[in-house]
């Protein structure tokens, strides 16, 4: 009887295909054969079939209503970029650019509609736009939003970055994208209340849920926490401690979505420390470090792009629901001019240019004209400018001292360089200005020896933060000794130094002492106007030092 029934299933109703199926069909069905055999004996083969084809079509009916929701199979595709400051390509337009980044989501939702682009933070700062005017207002990040908006952003976590420009600037951004946020451990310090950050009048939260559909009717929930690490003091934003509020909404997400993934703004240390810690997650992507990391830590993948959009990683994610197993497959893509620029967004990235453009001539600047064809590479990341000395921070002082002949020292402070990038050749004026884009004049006074021994003492109680100093190659420090052109550095003698602008305010880390109100600075000069002058314009400086073919 059993060969009967099962021959029957696998030959006429699924026609040799699927001896699994036809498995199935005929467990469902050979308890009510078997007793209507024991009750019928005598019953001829042909009703036995009669009656089997009854059943097994009761049978799948029954099995088709509980199939509503398709195989239990369900693909999503994230397209991943994050620390990303340029709307435009970079390179002279062989890579980056978001309008590169809305090709590569339209390529990817063509083939999966279940594709999301995401990005792991720093985003609306830092920029050479931030320092720009545009319909008499700071534009601090407005030409990211919109052009973000144009290429289809979809999700957004927070990244240290976001905070550096005023709160009431980073509330109209955060108003005005299309786009979601998400802040798990980031939260707006008000009028001495923690709450959440808001977006049009609706609390950004904790976690987020995506629910997804696929064509044949499969459902499923994806969970994400967003976390951003705390190295942005400022007064109006506050921490939870990433790892354990993560463990926490973790635990309190995962039995109701299908998977949970952590989009995360911090080192890739404390992704692994993540990784280790909630080893639920489905996968980690992560931004902050920017020359790219692919690391599987705990059987989990955790990836971040290149910065500026110089690559994406798309990350693919097979949800097989009724095995509860998740399949991910992460894939770099270089964004190059393989990728074609999508017009609609490319529309909004060349307004926003020409906005930029008309304010860099009116400051004396072409921006496309190239001033270094070779060399070494100029690192003005973040990490290294507010620690060590760069090929960068190297660069710039040299050319200070080369804009102010008649000063003894130059002193450099890293917060002055906001590029958090590494230029490759050839350099523009473009990189320049995005290098130092608050420019500013080179300020000269006279200081005593022993204000300058405070300054520089203080500078490397900085590091890790925009007061790190970077000074001339006559300066050298020998155990607790500071040391001008071999000699110590005499408290007594007065010394003439060339900075920034900004650092004589006092508004520096820890350098509030040093402002023209200290009687220790003997002298202040009158700042230079014309902006022909390389004094005017640290920017400047630097463009007209290697426009005379130093280096």
């Amino acid at each position: 009887m059993k060969n009967y029934l099962f021959r029957y299933l696998r030959n006429y109703v699924f026609k040799g295909r699927s001896k699994k199926r036809a498995l199935i069909f005929y467990r469902c069905c050979k308890t009510s054969v078997y007793f209507a055999v024991i009750q019928f004996p005598h019953m001829t083969r042909s009703c036995f079939f009669l009656l089997a084809g009854s059943l097994i079509m009761a049978t799948s009916c029954s099995v088709n209503r509980k199939a509503t929701g398709g195989d239990h199979r369900i693909d999503l595709t994230f397209v991943q970029v994050n620390d990303v400051y340029e709307i435009a390509p970079l390179s002279n337009g062989r890579e980056g650019g978001l309008a590169r980044i809305a090709t590569l989501k339209k390529q990817y939702l063509q083939k999966n509609p279940n594709t999301f682009l995401v990005i792991a933070g720093d985003f609306v700062s830092p920029s050479v736009y931030n320092s720009l005017q545009y319909e008499g207002k700071a534009i601090r990040g407005k030409q990211m939003i919109e052009s973000l908006n144009a290429a289809g952003m979809d999700l957004a976590v927070f990244g240290n970055h976001e905070f550096d420009i005023k709160e009431g600037e980073l509330q109209d951004r955060i108003n005005e994208s299309r786009f979601e946020y998400m802040a798990t451990n980031v939260f707006h310090q008000l009028k001495g209340k923690t709450e959440p950050f808001y977006q049009n009048g609706k609390p950004l939260p904790l976690t987020y849920v995506l629910p997804i559909r696929d064509a044949d009717g499969t459902t499923a929930k994806i969970g994400f926490i967003g976390l951003t690490l705390p190295f942005n003091k400022a007064d109006y934003v506050s921490y939870t401690d990433a790892l354990a509020t993560a463990k926490n909404l973790y635990n309190k997400l995962k039995d109701s979505v299908d998977a949970v993934v952590a989009i995360t703004h911090q080192s890739i240390e404390d992704d692994k420390k993540l990784a280790d810690e909630v080893p639920g997650l489905a996968v980690i992507l992560g931004g902050h470090e920017h020359d790219m990391r692919f690391v599987q830590e705990n059987h989990i993948y955790i990836t971040k792009a290149h910065a500026n959009a110089k690559s994406a990683y798309v990350v693919n994610l097979h949800l097989n629901l009724r095995r509860k197993k998740i399949k991910v497959k992460p894939q770099l893509v270089y964004l190059n001019d393989a990728i074609p620029l999508d017009s609609a967004t490319n529309v909004v990235v060349q307004k926003w240019v020409g906005i930029a453009e008309k304010n860099y001539s009116s400051l004396g600047f072409d921006a496309h004209k190239v001033v270094l064809t070779d060399g070494a590479p100029l690192d003005g990341r973040e990490t290294e400018v507010r620690s060590h000395a760069t090929t960068l921070t190297q660069l710039i002082v040299r050319a200070m001292s080369a804009a102010a002949p008649e000063a003894d020292i130059v002193l450099l402070n890293g917060g002055s360089i906001r590029v958090d990038d590494v230029l490759q050749m050839p350099v523009t004026q473009y990189d320049i200005i995005r290098s130092l884009p608050f420019g500013g004049s080179i300020r000269q006074a006279d200081l005593k020896g022993s204000l300058l021994i405070r300054v520089l003492n203080t500078g490397q109680t900085n590091v890790g933060t925009g007061g790190f100093l970077h000074y001339s190659t006559q300066l050298v420090k020998e155990g607790t000794t500071w040391k001008w052109n071999g000699a110590p550095v005499d408290p007594a003698k007065t010394y003439r130094v060339a900075m920034p602008d900004f650092l004589l305010t006092g508004k520096e880390a820890n350098m509030d002492f040093l402002n023209p109100d200290n009687p220790e600075v003997v002298k202040v000069y009158e700042p230079v106007k014309s902006v022909s002058d390389p004094l005017s314009d640290i920017r400047q400086a630097v463009v007209q030092y290697l426009e005379h073919g130093k280096r």
